[in-house]
Order: C-alpha cells, then structure tokens, then sequence
C-alpha cells in the first residue's frame, strides 16, 4: 500500500524541544507501516512554526539585528527544521533506509481570489484585545480559529502543480523515505523570468492530497490535534463522525459545520483525493492515535 500522512503544524507542539517529542513517537508508528512493507510519503504543516521563524526574524530586523526575511524564505526554513526532526527520528527508527527532506515548490495562480481574502492562521495564538493591538501595530490580519483564540491569516491560494514532482517519484522508486511539501510548499508563481515565490502559505492538506493523488496513493492519512471528525464542534451536542461518505461530508460543508482554515481545508482535501476514486479511503484523526487509527480503532474514514 502507497500511504501519504500529512502531519498537522498544531499537533507538531509549541517549541523545538516538544516538537522533537512527539516527532519521536510519530516516528514509531511510521517505522511500523514502513517495515509492514508499505512505501509511506510524509507532508506536514507549519503554522505555527512559520509564524515564530517569520516573527523572530521581523523583530530581528526591526531592531538591527538582520535582515528582514521574506514569507517565502520563511516557509523554506520551516520545511528544513521540521524536515531535520523527523529526519532524525525515522533514520533512528530505520537505520538502514534512506530518509530525505525535499524542499517543495509549488505553483499557485497569481490572480487566485485568496489573495483578496486571507484565511490561513499562522503562528501563535491571542485573546481578542492582543490581536487588535498587533493588527494596529504591524498592519495583519487576525481572525477567531475555531473556539481557541485569535491568529494572524494569510493567503492560501490553491496548489495546481508540485515543481519537484519528478525528483519526489524518483526517490520513492528507489526506497528512499521521501518528506516532501512541508507546510504545503513554498507557494511559487510564474513569471516571464521564471518562478518567484510570493507570501502566502498553501493549506497542506491540499497539497498532501494534490502529492497523493500524482504518485497514485491508496490512502491518505491527516493528523492533527483532534481525534475525529466532529459535527457542532465545542456545543452540547456535538457529534462525533467515525464513518463519512462523500455525500455525507458535502452536505456537513454546506451546513458550515467545518470552520474555515481548520477542520474544512482537512475534510475538502480528503474529498479530492477519494471523490470518483472507489479503491481510495482517508483518514482523518490525532497524532497521537495513528496506531489504532491504522488499526481501525480511531479516526475519521471517508470514502465514496
């Protein structure tokens, strides 16, 4: 079985040192697929890594420490770190196989409509009143994430292609651990001089369903913090969705029970990947409960 598993940035931790943690256990249940003989692809997100790396280097900067360092350089530098992590804990898992960190381009339209409206959240979480002093202040948007507090969003215009596509295909032939589209890649343009990236971050969930359906996956997992998928999130009857059908899950998105730049993003891009393909399922569930989710104890299955 080919599996794609795309790590969610929130479940990731706060700090290198928690980060590095978790990464360690993840690693566990991934060696375990690895030697069942399954070929396994990781993505993984970088919201709040992106926003820190993005913050420390602004405020480096206004303070004549350095350079001010463009979103897109910051997204690259948070594909290594996250890269490196999970690097070093498969190879200390799988010391005889080849683990590597591809640093993903991927195109994205310039005249998408999710530059006039930004929505993904990046870095820390703020009470309301912080928001608004740091939106005065800086000039960025803040929006509520889902019952948790306020975020700063950026764009997140849609992934059409994967530039290192080929090179990615070419280190699975060869057995080799590939992670690749960290925080859904480094969002990149064409330009009459070539491709240039631009800031924004793409949803990772997309573009690890854009990854698994051009290497022909037969699953994809989606980690994050939650163990399932839930209708009326945070209320007194809220439910949870062990079993989703695409016509389940499309009705649920018409009903607005999925909160935009969270738990939506996840369960559209599972639908991309399954919708029209029987033989295909995803898996929505917690890093922490990757095991019994391969086990069919836990998670969110959504298939045709």
């Amino acid at each position: 079985m080919k599996v794609v598993v795309a790590l969610g940035g929130n479940a990731l931790g706060k700090t290198p040192e928690e980060q590095l943690k978790l990464v360690k256990q993840t690693a566990k249940s991934l060696a375990g697929l690895i030697k069942a003989g399954h070929q396994v692809v990781i993505s993984h997100g970088n919201g709040p890594q992106v926003g820190q790396i993005n913050l420390g280097l602004s405020y480096a900067a206004e303070h004549g420490e350095g350079a001010s360092f463009p979103f897109p350089e910051c997204g690259a530098l948070s594909q290594g770190y996250i890269g490196y992590h999970l690097q070093q804990s498969l190879k200390n898992e799988l010391p005889d196989k080849d683990v590597a960190t591809l640093i993903t381009q991927i195109l994205v339209d310039e005249k998408d409509h999710a530059f006039q409206n930004p929505t993904k959240p990046i870095g820390s979480f703020y009470s309301k009143e912080e928001a608004e002093k740091l939106a005065a202040e800086k000039g960025v948007t803040f929006k509520e994430d889902a019952g948790r507090g306020y975020r700063q969003v950026i764009a997140s215009p849609l992934p059409e292609k994967i530039i290192e596509l080929n090179a990615i295909k070419t280190l699975i032939e060869n057995g080799t651990i590939v992670i690749a589209g960290g925080g859904g890649g480094v969002p990149v343009i064409k330009t009459e001089s070539g491709l240039k990236g631009v800031p924004a971050v793409i949803d990772k969930d997309r573009s690890s369903a854009l990854l698994a359906d051009n290497i022909s996956a037969d699953t994809l997992i989606i980690l994050t913090a939650v163990d399932y998928v839930y209708v009326n999130y945070n209320k007194p009857d809220q439910k949870t969705l062990k079993d989703l059908s695409v016509s389940e899950a499309k009705e649920f998105i018409a009903e607005k029970q999925f909160a935009a730049g969270s738990m939506l993003p996840k369960v559209e891009a599972c639908l991309s990947f399954v919708e029209n393909h029987p033989e295909r399922k995803a898996i929505i569930t917690s890093l922490a409960g990757l095991d019994d989710a391969l086990a069919g104890k836990l998670g969110t299955v959504i298939h045709n």
